[in-house]
């Protein structure tokens, strides 16, 4: 679970303006922050299957964003990609 505080520091980084949460790159880098917060609890817990098919959802939906991304505009795709960390 991330902060609200957090929210609204990846919608300055990512979106437009302050008020941007729904454009695709900050939805892109809200579910990775929360798929990236989730790790530890699944080096502890590797059975937590109802917990994995949550991330596997979360994982999907951040790879239809970056799909509609790089459809729309390559440049800001590969930007995001390496800003995030994320490989291609």
């Amino acid at each position: 679970m991330i902060s609200k505080e957090e929210c609204q520091e990846l919608v300055k980084q990512f979106g437009k303006n302050e008020n941007d949460s729904g454009s695709a790159e900050v939805q892109v880098a809200i579910l990775t922050k929360r798929i990236n917060n989730l790790r530890p609890h699944f080096q502890e817990n590797k059975h937590d299957y109802h917990s994995n098919r949550g991330l596997l959802k979360m994982i999907g939906r951040r790879k239809a964003f970056l799909k509609y991304i790089e459809r729309k505009d390559h440049d800001r795709y590969l930007k995001l990609i390496n800003t995030l960390g994320l490989r291609k």
